[in-house]
C-alpha cells in the first residue's frame, strides 16, 4: 500500500501525534456528542457569523458548562474555531462533515454503537483468536448468527453501515451482472435481500435464490414478501462455515458481495470450493469486496483496517478486509479462474468475475 511506505513525521510532530492518539476516544465521543446534542448544526446555521457561548445554549438548550467543556475540546479536535474579539465559536470544515456526511455518520455509529465497548478486548481476542468482543453485545458465537437480534441502536447502525457501502456501488454492478442476461442468480450470504430485491426490480424475468442463515432467510423473506417478489426470491438456508454444506446447482450466477471477508483464509476456500463443485460450464462467479490495498485515498484503507478489527473483536475472531493479492490466491487455491477485475465501483469497491478453469484438449 503506497498509502504507507514513509515515515514522514518529524520528532515534534510525532510525539503531537501520540498524544492525539492517547485521547482519540475522547475526542471521538466529543464530536458525537456535539452532533447528537444540535451544536453543530447550530454553528452550521449560523455560518461564518458564528455563535456565542448563550447562543449555542439557547439554540441547542445544553448548558453553559456543557457547551464549554465539549467546545474546548471541539477546539482541539478542529471541529470548531474560536474568534476571541467577537466571543465566538465557528464550524471548521471537519465540523461540517461530521455533521453532514452520510459516510462519517455511517461509520462514526457503527464504532460507537457497535465495536466501541467490545474493542477493549482486543488483546484477548487477538490472543484467543476468538471474537472476544462479541459478549458486549450478545452470547452468540459470531455477530452473525444474531443480528435479527441485536439490541438498538446497534442493530440499526450495523444495517446502516452495510449498506451504506453496498448501496452506492448497485447501479454499476447491475449494469455488470445483467450483461450476460442471466435468468437464475445465487445470492450467498443475501442477509435482508436488498441485492436480490435490486435485481428482481432491475429485471422482471430473473429467479434468485438467498444463501444465508434461517435468521437472516427470515428477514429477507418478510422483506421480498413486502417488495411484491415473493414469487422470485427463495432461500436456502445453509451455515456455509459446514464444509458438507451444498448450494443450489447449474445457476447462471453465484453471487458473494461483501461476503467473503466473513471468513478466514481456510473458509473462504472451502466455500469458492463448494461454489466451484455447484457451478456448471456457463456459470459466472461474482465477487464484490473492498481492499485495503486498492483504495484510491488514505481515508478509504484508513477505513478498512480499521473495519478488519471489527472482524478480529467482534465478528467472528478470524477473518478481516484482504489484501487483494492474498484474496486471489485463495481464489486460485479453490480451482477458479479469474476472468475480469474491475476496481473502484462505488465506495471503492473490486469486482472480480470468476469461471470454471477452461478444459485443455
Amino acid at each position: 500500500m503506497e498509502f504507507y511506505t514513509k515515515d514522514n513525521l518529524k520528532a515534534v510532530e510525532a510525539i503531537e501525534q501520540a498524544q492525539r492518539l492517547a485521547f482519540a476516544p475522547v475526542a471521538f465521543q466529543t464530536a458525537r456528542s456535539l452532533r447528537d446534542l444540535g451544536i453543530l448544526e447550530a454553528l452550521d446555521e449560523a455560518g461564518e457569523v458564528g455563535l456565542t457561548t448563550d447562543a449555542i445554549c439557547l439554540a441547542s438548550g445544553v448548558s453553559d458548562y456543557g457547551v464549554k467543556v465539549l467546545l474546548d475540546m471541539g477546539l482541539s479536535a478542529g471541529l470548531v474555531t474560536w474568534c476571541e474579539t467577537e466571543q465566538s465559536y465557528e464550524l471548521t470544515r471537519l465540523g461540517y462533515f461530521i455533521q453532514h456526511d452520510g459516510m462519517t455518520r455511517a461509520n462514526m455509529d457503527f464504532t460507537a454503537d457497535v465495536c466501541y465497548s467490545g474493542l477493549q478486548h482486543l488483546t484477548e481476542a487477538i490472543t484467543e483468536g476468538t471474537p472476544a468482543g462479541l459478549k458486549e453485545l450478545g452470547s452468540w458465537d459470531t455477530i452473525y448468527e444474531g443480528l435479527s437480534t441485536l439490541p438498538e441502536p446497534a442493530k440499526q447502525s450495523w444495517f446502516n453501515f452495510d449498506h451504506f457501502y453496498s448501496d452506492k456501488a448497485f447501479p454499476k454492478l447491475l449494469e455488470i451482472v445483467f450483461g450476460d442476461s442471466p435468468s437464475t442468480i445465487v445470492d450467498i450470504g443475501g442477509n435482508t435481500g436488498k441485492w436480490a430485491m435490486k435485481c428482481c426490480e432491475h429485471n422482471a424475468d430473473v429467479s434468485m435464490t438467498i444463501v444465508d442463515l434461517p435468521q437472516q432467510l427470515a428477514m429477507a423473506k418478510v422483506n421480498a414478501e413486502r417488495a411484491g417478489y415473493a414469487d422470485r426470491i427463495n432461500g436456502v438456508a445453509c451455515n456455509m462455515l459446514d464444509p458438507k454444506g451444498e448450494l443450489p446447482a447449474n445457476a447462471n450466477v453465484y453471487w458473494m458481495s461483501q461476503f467473503l471477508d466473513c471468513f478466514s483464509p481456510k473458509e473462504i476456500v472451502s466455500i469458492l470450493t463448494r461454489v466451484k463443485a455447484a457451478m456448471s460450464e456457463h456459470s459466472s462467479v461474482y465477487i464484490l469486496e473492498l481492499f485495503p490495498d486498492r483504495q484510491s485515498h488514505e481515508a478509504g484503507a484508513h477505513s478498512l483496517n480499521a473495519t478488519s478489527l471489527y472482524f478480529t473483536c467482534l465478528a467472528n475472531g478470524n477473518s478481516r478486509f484482504y489484501r487483494a493479492k492474498d484474496f486471489i490466491e485463495l481464489i486460485a487455491e479453490a480451482g477458479l479462474e479469474i476472468e475480469q477485475e474491475i476496481d473502484n465501483i462505488g465506495w471503492g469497491h473490486s469486482l472480480i468475475k470468476c469461471r470454471l478453469p477452461k478444459v485443455s484438449n
